[in-house]
Protein backbone atom coordinates (compact mmCIF):
# COMPACT_ATOMS: atom_id res chain seq x y z
CA UNK A 1 0.00 0.00 0.00
CA UNK A 2 0.96 3.41 -1.27
CA UNK A 3 1.35 5.82 2.57
CA UNK A 4 1.32 9.55 2.37
CA UNK A 5 3.39 9.59 5.38
CA UNK A 6 4.36 8.00 8.79
CA UNK A 7 1.16 8.49 10.44
CA UNK A 8 -0.71 6.97 8.03
CA UNK A 9 1.98 3.81 7.95
CA UNK A 10 1.29 3.17 11.34
CA UNK A 11 -1.84 3.55 11.91
CA UNK A 12 -2.79 1.37 9.15
CA UNK A 13 -1.02 -1.79 10.68
CA UNK A 14 -1.86 -0.91 13.88
CA UNK A 15 -5.50 -1.31 13.40
CA UNK A 16 -4.75 -4.41 11.06
CA UNK A 17 -2.45 -6.60 13.06
CA UNK A 18 -1.79 -4.74 16.20
CA UNK A 19 0.09 -7.89 17.32
CA UNK A 20 2.12 -8.36 14.43
CA UNK A 21 5.93 -7.88 15.33
CA UNK A 22 7.24 -4.91 13.98
CA UNK A 23 10.79 -4.51 15.46
CA UNK A 24 13.46 -5.73 17.30
CA UNK A 25 16.42 -4.45 18.80
CA UNK A 26 18.32 -7.29 20.47
CA UNK A 27 15.33 -9.12 23.28
CA UNK A 28 13.46 -5.87 23.23
CA UNK A 29 10.00 -6.25 20.97
CA UNK A 30 7.57 -3.79 19.89
CA UNK A 31 4.04 -5.01 17.61
CA UNK A 32 2.50 -2.95 15.32
CA UNK A 33 -0.02 -1.64 18.04
CA UNK A 34 3.28 -0.74 20.78
CA UNK A 35 4.81 1.05 18.26
CA UNK A 36 2.32 3.17 17.40
CA UNK A 37 1.26 3.80 21.09
CA UNK A 38 4.97 4.81 22.06
CA UNK A 39 5.29 7.10 18.55
CA UNK A 40 1.67 8.87 19.79
CA UNK A 41 2.73 8.99 23.65
CA UNK A 42 5.99 10.49 22.46
CA UNK A 43 4.45 12.87 19.92
CA UNK A 44 2.37 14.36 22.64
CA UNK A 45 5.60 14.91 25.08
CA UNK A 46 7.41 16.35 22.39
CA UNK A 47 4.57 18.78 20.91
CA UNK A 48 4.41 19.80 24.28
CA UNK A 49 8.11 21.43 24.16
CA UNK A 50 6.78 24.09 21.66
CA UNK A 51 10.54 23.51 20.07
CA UNK A 52 11.00 23.45 15.94
CA UNK A 53 13.66 21.56 14.53
CA UNK A 54 15.21 18.31 16.33
CA UNK A 55 18.75 16.72 15.42
CA UNK A 56 18.79 13.04 16.05
CA UNK A 57 21.89 11.64 16.58
CA UNK A 58 21.33 8.29 14.78
CA UNK A 59 22.34 5.46 17.04
CA UNK A 60 20.14 2.75 14.94
CA UNK A 61 17.87 1.65 18.71
CA UNK A 62 14.20 1.04 18.54
CA UNK A 63 14.33 4.52 20.46
CA UNK A 64 15.71 6.25 18.04
CA UNK A 65 12.95 5.12 14.86
CA UNK A 66 10.28 6.14 18.10
CA UNK A 67 12.29 9.57 18.23
CA UNK A 68 12.14 10.29 14.34
CA UNK A 69 8.72 9.50 13.94
CA UNK A 70 7.46 11.02 16.88
CA UNK A 71 8.93 13.97 15.50
CA UNK A 72 7.55 14.05 12.55
CA UNK A 73 4.38 13.36 14.07
CA UNK A 74 5.09 16.06 16.45
CA UNK A 75 5.47 18.52 13.90
CA UNK A 76 9.06 19.48 14.63
CA UNK A 77 11.70 19.49 11.60
CA UNK A 78 14.12 16.61 11.64
CA UNK A 79 17.96 16.57 11.15
CA UNK A 80 19.47 12.86 10.96
CA UNK A 81 23.26 13.16 11.88
CA UNK A 82 25.55 10.54 12.46
CA UNK A 83 26.83 10.18 16.04
CA UNK A 84 29.91 9.03 15.01
CA UNK A 85 31.18 12.23 13.33
CA UNK A 86 33.94 14.44 14.92
CA UNK A 87 32.16 16.44 17.67
CA UNK A 88 33.47 19.94 15.16
CA UNK A 89 32.10 17.93 12.42
CA UNK A 90 28.52 17.78 14.64
CA UNK A 91 29.01 21.49 15.56
CA UNK A 92 29.19 22.91 12.47
CA UNK A 93 25.93 20.35 10.94
CA UNK A 94 23.68 21.85 13.79
CA UNK A 95 24.45 25.37 13.88
CA UNK A 96 23.90 25.21 9.83
CA UNK A 97 20.66 23.84 9.86
CA UNK A 98 19.38 25.66 13.03
CA UNK A 99 18.77 22.84 15.56
CA UNK A 100 16.79 23.97 17.93
CA UNK A 101 16.70 20.33 20.37
CA UNK A 102 19.22 17.28 20.23
CA UNK A 103 18.19 13.74 20.96
CA UNK A 104 20.96 10.65 21.70
CA UNK A 105 23.80 10.03 23.88
CA UNK A 106 23.14 12.22 26.88
CA UNK A 107 26.86 13.03 27.50
CA UNK A 108 27.51 14.00 23.59
CA UNK A 109 24.39 15.60 23.68
CA UNK A 110 25.44 17.65 26.94
CA UNK A 111 28.39 18.69 24.81
CA UNK A 112 26.73 19.24 21.62
CA UNK A 113 24.13 22.05 23.48
CA UNK A 114 25.95 25.15 23.24
CA UNK A 115 25.87 24.85 19.30
CA UNK A 116 21.67 24.70 19.53
CA UNK A 117 20.21 28.07 17.67
CA UNK A 118 17.58 29.46 19.95
CA UNK A 119 14.27 29.23 18.08
CA UNK A 120 15.26 26.96 15.64
CA UNK A 121 13.88 26.91 12.20
CA UNK A 122 12.53 24.49 9.69
CA UNK A 123 8.67 23.18 8.57
CA UNK A 124 6.89 20.41 9.87
CA UNK A 125 7.40 17.02 8.44
CA UNK A 126 10.93 17.98 6.74
CA UNK A 127 13.58 15.70 7.67
CA UNK A 128 17.21 16.54 6.67
CA UNK A 129 19.71 13.94 5.55
CA UNK A 130 23.09 14.81 4.38
CA UNK A 131 24.54 13.75 1.25
CA UNK A 132 27.78 11.57 0.96
CA UNK A 133 29.89 14.40 0.40
CA UNK A 134 32.21 12.27 -1.53
CA UNK A 135 33.00 15.50 -4.22
CA UNK A 136 32.33 18.59 -1.72
CA UNK A 137 31.19 19.59 1.43
CA UNK A 138 28.20 17.58 2.57
CA UNK A 139 24.86 19.49 2.15
CA UNK A 140 21.41 18.95 3.99
CA UNK A 141 18.85 17.18 1.16
CA UNK A 142 15.10 18.39 2.52
CA UNK A 143 13.18 15.54 2.28
CA UNK A 144 9.63 14.59 3.62
CA UNK A 145 8.22 11.53 4.88
CA UNK A 146 5.69 11.40 1.96
CA UNK A 147 8.63 11.41 -0.28
CA UNK A 148 10.16 8.62 1.96
CA UNK A 149 6.96 6.44 2.18
CA UNK A 150 6.33 6.78 -1.31
CA UNK A 151 10.11 5.96 -2.23
CA UNK A 152 9.68 3.19 0.20
CA UNK A 153 6.44 1.79 -1.83
CA UNK A 154 7.70 1.75 -5.32
CA UNK A 155 11.23 -0.05 -4.12
CA UNK A 156 8.15 -2.83 -2.70
CA UNK A 157 6.88 -2.38 -6.00
CA UNK A 158 10.01 -4.01 -7.61
CA UNK A 159 11.23 -6.11 -4.67
CA UNK A 160 7.84 -7.14 -2.46
CA UNK A 161 7.92 -8.07 0.95
CA UNK A 162 5.23 -9.56 3.20
CA UNK A 163 4.33 -9.59 6.97
CA UNK A 164 5.67 -13.02 7.02
CA UNK A 165 9.37 -11.00 6.45
CA UNK A 166 12.20 -10.32 8.83
CA UNK A 167 14.37 -7.38 7.21
CA UNK A 168 17.49 -7.16 9.16
CA UNK A 169 18.62 -3.38 9.02
CA UNK A 170 22.18 -3.12 9.51
CA UNK A 171 23.18 0.23 8.02
CA UNK A 172 22.92 3.69 9.72
CA UNK A 173 19.49 5.26 9.87
CA UNK A 174 20.75 8.48 8.93
CA UNK A 175 21.74 8.04 5.67
CA UNK A 176 18.60 7.58 3.49
CA UNK A 177 19.66 3.98 1.87
CA UNK A 178 19.31 2.92 5.21
CA UNK A 179 16.67 4.85 6.26
CA UNK A 180 14.22 3.80 3.21
CA UNK A 181 15.75 0.67 2.62
CA UNK A 182 16.08 -1.21 5.89
CA UNK A 183 13.72 0.55 8.20
CA UNK A 184 10.28 1.73 5.64
CA UNK A 185 10.62 -0.97 3.51
CA UNK A 186 9.73 -3.32 5.65
CA UNK A 187 7.46 -1.46 7.58
CA UNK A 188 5.58 -0.44 4.35
CA UNK A 189 5.08 -3.98 4.07
CA UNK A 190 3.99 -5.11 7.41
CA UNK A 191 7.19 -7.78 7.58
CA UNK A 192 9.40 -7.30 11.21
CA UNK A 193 12.14 -4.81 11.31
CA UNK A 194 15.16 -6.05 13.18
CA UNK A 195 17.22 -3.29 14.19
CA UNK A 196 21.24 -4.33 13.72
CA UNK A 197 23.49 -3.75 17.34
CA UNK A 198 25.87 -2.64 16.49
CA UNK A 199 29.10 -2.85 14.42
CA UNK A 200 30.40 -5.39 17.26
CA UNK A 201 27.23 -7.57 16.02
CA UNK A 202 27.88 -7.12 12.13
CA UNK A 203 29.03 -11.23 12.37
CA UNK A 204 26.26 -12.58 14.14
CA UNK A 205 23.12 -10.10 13.83
CA UNK A 206 21.96 -12.99 10.95
CA UNK A 207 22.28 -15.67 13.00
CA UNK A 208 20.87 -13.89 15.64
CA UNK A 209 17.66 -12.38 13.76
CA UNK A 210 17.61 -15.12 11.30
CA UNK A 211 16.25 -12.61 8.76
CA UNK A 212 14.81 -13.14 5.14
CA UNK A 213 15.92 -9.81 3.60
CA UNK A 214 18.96 -7.83 4.02
CA UNK A 215 19.54 -4.62 2.64
CA UNK A 216 23.43 -4.11 2.78
CA UNK A 217 26.60 -1.84 1.14
CA UNK A 218 29.16 -3.57 -1.19
CA UNK A 219 31.40 -3.21 2.12
CA UNK A 220 29.49 -4.91 4.41
CA UNK A 221 28.26 -7.67 1.78
CA UNK A 222 32.16 -8.69 1.40
CA UNK A 223 32.73 -8.72 5.02
CA UNK A 224 29.70 -11.26 5.56
CA UNK A 225 30.57 -13.66 2.62
CA UNK A 226 34.35 -13.63 4.37
CA UNK A 227 32.67 -14.81 7.60
CA UNK A 228 29.90 -17.06 6.48
CA UNK A 229 27.75 -15.05 8.13
CA UNK A 230 24.60 -15.16 6.08
CA UNK A 231 21.72 -17.22 7.75
CA UNK A 232 20.07 -19.90 5.74
CA UNK A 233 16.77 -18.50 6.22
CA UNK A 234 17.85 -15.34 4.46
CA UNK A 235 16.41 -15.40 0.80
CA UNK A 236 17.00 -11.82 -0.47
CA UNK A 237 19.85 -9.05 -0.39
CA UNK A 238 19.63 -5.69 -1.91
CA UNK A 239 23.08 -3.97 -2.77
CA UNK A 240 23.20 -0.34 -2.90
CA UNK A 241 24.85 2.75 -2.02
CA UNK A 242 28.18 2.42 -3.78
CA UNK A 243 29.90 -0.12 -6.58
CA UNK A 244 29.81 -3.50 -6.10
CA UNK A 245 32.57 -6.14 -7.66
CA UNK A 246 30.42 -8.85 -9.62
CA UNK A 247 32.41 -11.36 -8.20
CA UNK A 248 30.94 -10.43 -4.39
CA UNK A 249 27.23 -10.93 -5.97
CA UNK A 250 28.12 -14.09 -7.79
CA UNK A 251 29.38 -15.16 -4.48
CA UNK A 252 26.16 -14.44 -2.53
CA UNK A 253 23.92 -16.02 -5.05
CA UNK A 254 25.96 -19.10 -5.21
CA UNK A 255 24.92 -19.50 -1.79
CA UNK A 256 21.30 -19.76 -3.50
CA UNK A 257 20.50 -15.62 -2.20
CA UNK A 258 18.52 -13.78 -4.15
CA UNK A 259 20.49 -10.61 -5.03
CA UNK A 260 19.20 -7.68 -6.16
CA UNK A 261 21.09 -4.16 -6.90
CA UNK A 262 19.65 -0.93 -6.46
CA UNK A 263 20.44 2.99 -7.57
CA UNK A 264 19.32 5.99 -6.07
CA UNK A 265 20.14 9.32 -4.75
CA UNK A 266 19.66 11.38 -1.24
CA UNK A 267 17.86 13.90 -3.89
CA UNK A 268 15.10 11.34 -4.46
CA UNK A 269 14.36 9.55 -1.21
CA UNK A 270 16.66 6.57 -2.01
CA UNK A 271 16.08 4.04 -4.80
CA UNK A 272 15.25 5.28 -8.61
CA UNK A 273 16.07 1.83 -10.11
CA UNK A 274 16.70 -1.89 -9.00
CA UNK A 275 17.73 -5.05 -10.75
CA UNK A 276 14.98 -7.87 -10.54
CA UNK A 277 16.89 -10.38 -12.68
CA UNK A 278 19.22 -11.36 -14.50
CA UNK A 279 22.12 -9.18 -14.93
CA UNK A 280 22.27 -7.55 -11.51
CA UNK A 281 23.43 -4.49 -12.99
CA UNK A 282 20.99 -4.02 -15.18
CA UNK A 283 17.61 -1.96 -13.45
CA UNK A 284 14.24 -1.52 -14.16
CA UNK A 285 13.17 1.92 -13.20
CA UNK A 286 10.89 2.42 -10.10
CA UNK A 287 6.95 2.90 -11.21
CA UNK A 288 6.81 6.22 -9.97
CA UNK A 289 10.53 7.31 -11.86
CA UNK A 290 11.34 8.31 -14.94
CA UNK A 291 15.24 8.27 -16.53
CA UNK A 292 16.92 9.89 -19.73
CA UNK A 293 20.21 10.08 -20.54
CA UNK A 294 21.53 13.59 -22.12
CA UNK A 295 24.15 13.63 -24.33
CA UNK A 296 27.15 13.95 -22.66
CA UNK A 297 26.01 10.78 -20.64
CA UNK A 298 24.42 12.16 -17.52
CA UNK A 299 21.43 10.07 -15.68
CA UNK A 300 18.53 12.50 -16.10
CA UNK A 301 15.67 11.83 -12.89
CA UNK A 302 12.18 12.95 -12.82
CA UNK A 303 10.82 11.20 -9.58
CA UNK A 304 7.45 13.75 -8.39
CA UNK A 305 6.47 11.64 -5.41
CA UNK A 306 10.07 11.37 -4.31
CA UNK A 307 11.87 14.18 -5.22
CA UNK A 308 13.61 16.34 -2.58
CA UNK A 309 12.51 19.91 -1.98
CA UNK A 310 15.87 21.19 -2.52
CA UNK A 311 19.29 21.54 -1.01
CA UNK A 312 18.32 23.23 2.86
CA UNK A 313 19.41 26.85 2.56
CA UNK A 314 21.46 26.20 -0.83
CA UNK A 315 19.14 27.86 -3.61
CA UNK A 316 21.89 28.04 -6.16
CA UNK A 317 23.16 24.79 -5.47
CA UNK A 318 19.68 23.07 -5.69
CA UNK A 319 19.06 25.32 -9.23
CA UNK A 320 22.26 23.77 -10.51
CA UNK A 321 20.87 20.26 -10.15
CA UNK A 322 16.65 20.35 -10.33
CA UNK A 323 16.14 22.35 -13.35
CA UNK A 324 12.20 21.84 -14.39
CA UNK A 325 11.83 19.27 -11.91
CA UNK A 326 14.83 16.51 -13.50
CA UNK A 327 17.52 16.23 -11.43
CA UNK A 328 20.82 16.00 -12.83
CA UNK A 329 22.37 13.61 -11.24
CA UNK A 330 26.08 13.92 -12.36
CA UNK A 331 26.34 10.23 -12.63
CA UNK A 332 27.12 8.49 -16.21
CA UNK A 333 25.10 5.28 -17.68
CA UNK A 334 22.84 4.28 -20.20
CA UNK A 335 19.43 2.33 -20.83
CA UNK A 336 19.58 -0.75 -23.08
CA UNK A 337 17.26 -2.22 -25.81
CA UNK A 338 14.88 -3.03 -22.43
CA UNK A 339 14.78 0.26 -21.18
CA UNK A 340 17.21 -1.10 -17.40
CA UNK A 341 19.37 1.59 -16.38
CA UNK A 342 23.29 0.56 -16.12
CA UNK A 343 25.27 3.25 -14.57
CA UNK A 344 29.42 3.54 -16.06
CA UNK A 345 30.52 6.36 -13.23
CA UNK A 346 30.49 9.45 -12.53
CA UNK A 347 30.79 12.86 -13.99
CA UNK A 348 32.23 14.21 -10.70
CA UNK A 349 34.96 11.39 -10.77
CA UNK A 350 36.81 12.75 -13.31
CA UNK A 351 39.92 15.04 -13.10
CA UNK A 352 40.00 17.15 -15.77
CA UNK A 353 44.02 18.40 -16.24
CA UNK A 354 45.02 21.90 -17.11
CA UNK A 355 45.57 20.74 -20.58
CA UNK A 356 41.70 20.02 -21.19
CA UNK A 357 42.03 16.34 -21.39
CA UNK A 358 40.34 14.21 -18.32
CA UNK A 359 41.04 11.25 -16.37
CA UNK A 360 37.96 8.63 -15.25
CA UNK A 361 39.20 7.84 -11.71
CA UNK A 362 37.70 4.41 -11.47
CA UNK A 363 38.73 2.43 -14.48
CA UNK A 364 42.33 4.68 -13.73
CA UNK A 365 42.33 3.63 -9.83
CA UNK A 366 41.37 0.26 -10.75
CA UNK A 367 44.25 0.09 -13.07
CA UNK A 368 46.48 0.52 -10.33
CA UNK A 369 44.89 -1.06 -7.89
CA UNK A 370 45.60 -4.14 -10.09
CA UNK A 371 49.00 -3.63 -10.40
CA UNK A 372 49.62 -2.81 -7.16
CA UNK A 373 47.67 -5.64 -5.19
CA UNK A 374 46.87 -2.93 -3.20
CA UNK A 375 42.53 -1.47 -2.40
CA UNK A 376 43.48 1.42 -0.12
CA UNK A 377 44.27 4.38 -2.83
CA UNK A 378 42.77 6.81 -4.72
CA UNK A 379 43.95 9.76 -7.38
CA UNK A 380 43.44 13.32 -6.79
CA UNK A 381 44.63 16.54 -8.42
CA UNK A 382 48.00 18.30 -6.99
CA UNK A 383 49.26 21.38 -8.10
CA UNK A 384 46.99 20.73 -11.06
CA UNK A 385 48.55 17.09 -11.58
CA UNK A 386 47.42 13.64 -10.69
CA UNK A 387 48.73 12.42 -7.43
CA UNK A 388 48.08 9.23 -6.07
CA UNK A 389 47.17 9.06 -2.22
CA UNK A 390 48.57 5.48 -0.68
CA UNK A 391 47.16 4.25 2.03
CA UNK A 392 49.46 2.30 4.34
CA UNK A 393 53.06 1.15 3.73
CA UNK A 394 55.20 1.73 0.90
CA UNK A 395 58.26 3.07 -0.96
CA UNK A 396 57.38 5.34 -3.60
CA UNK A 397 60.33 4.25 -5.99
CA UNK A 398 58.98 0.81 -5.78
CA UNK A 399 55.11 1.94 -6.09
CA UNK A 400 56.32 3.51 -9.15
CA UNK A 401 58.34 0.70 -10.70
CA UNK A 402 55.33 -1.66 -10.64
CA UNK A 403 53.25 1.09 -11.83
CA UNK A 404 55.58 1.80 -14.58
CA UNK A 405 53.34 -0.45 -17.86
CA UNK A 406 50.13 0.82 -16.41
CA UNK A 407 51.82 4.67 -17.27
CA UNK A 408 53.43 4.34 -20.10
CA UNK A 409 49.72 3.33 -21.80
CA UNK A 410 49.05 6.91 -20.99
CA UNK A 411 49.55 10.67 -22.26
CA UNK A 412 52.05 12.33 -20.10
CA UNK A 413 49.88 14.40 -18.81
CA UNK A 414 48.32 11.90 -17.16
CA UNK A 415 50.92 10.01 -15.50
CA UNK A 416 51.32 10.06 -11.78
CA UNK A 417 53.15 13.48 -10.95
CA UNK A 418 53.50 12.64 -7.44
CA UNK A 419 53.34 9.43 -4.73
CA UNK A 420 51.95 10.63 -1.93
CA UNK A 421 52.47 7.84 1.03
CA UNK A 422 49.61 7.98 4.41
CA UNK A 423 49.25 5.67 7.44
CA UNK A 424 46.07 6.61 8.05
CA UNK A 425 42.99 5.17 6.06
CA UNK A 426 41.83 7.33 3.16
CA UNK A 427 38.65 9.56 3.93
CA UNK A 428 35.33 7.72 3.19
CA UNK A 429 31.56 8.17 4.05
CA UNK A 430 29.58 5.26 5.98
CA UNK A 431 28.66 3.88 2.68
CA UNK A 432 32.32 3.07 1.81
CA UNK A 433 32.92 5.90 -1.29
CA UNK A 434 36.03 8.65 -1.40
CA UNK A 435 34.95 11.86 0.14
CA UNK A 436 37.08 13.21 -3.01
CA UNK A 437 36.19 16.67 -2.05
CA UNK A 438 38.19 15.81 1.84
CA UNK A 439 40.86 14.17 -0.67
CA UNK A 440 41.34 16.58 -2.39
CA UNK A 441 42.31 19.17 0.75
CA UNK A 442 44.67 16.30 1.83
CA UNK A 443 46.67 16.28 -0.91
CA UNK A 444 47.18 19.95 -0.48
CA UNK A 445 48.83 19.20 2.64
CA UNK A 446 51.05 16.39 1.94
CA UNK A 447 54.87 16.77 0.50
Amino acid sequence: MRFSGFRQLLSHWAERTPEAPALRYGEVRRTYGELREAVDARAAALAAEGLTCLGVLSDGSLDCVVEIFAAVLAGRQVVLLDENLPDEALRSLIRYTDIDSLWGDPELTEELTPSLTEGGSGAAGQLLFFTSGTTEQAKAVVLTDESLCASAWNGGQMLPLTPEDTLLCMLPLGHVFGFVCGLLWGLSSGACVALGRGARHYFDDCAYYKPTAVSLVPMLLGYLLRQNALDPELDLILIGAGDCPPELLAAAADRGVRVAFGYGLTETSSGVAISVSGDPFAMAVCPDDAVTIAEDGEVLVSAPTCMMRGYWRRAADTADVLRDGILHTGDLGYLDGDGRLHITGRKKDILVLSDGTKIFLPEYEAALMAALEHQELAVTLKNGRPALIYSGEGDPSVIRGKLRPVMEGRPRGQQLAEILIVDEPLPRTATGKIKRWELQQKAGNLS
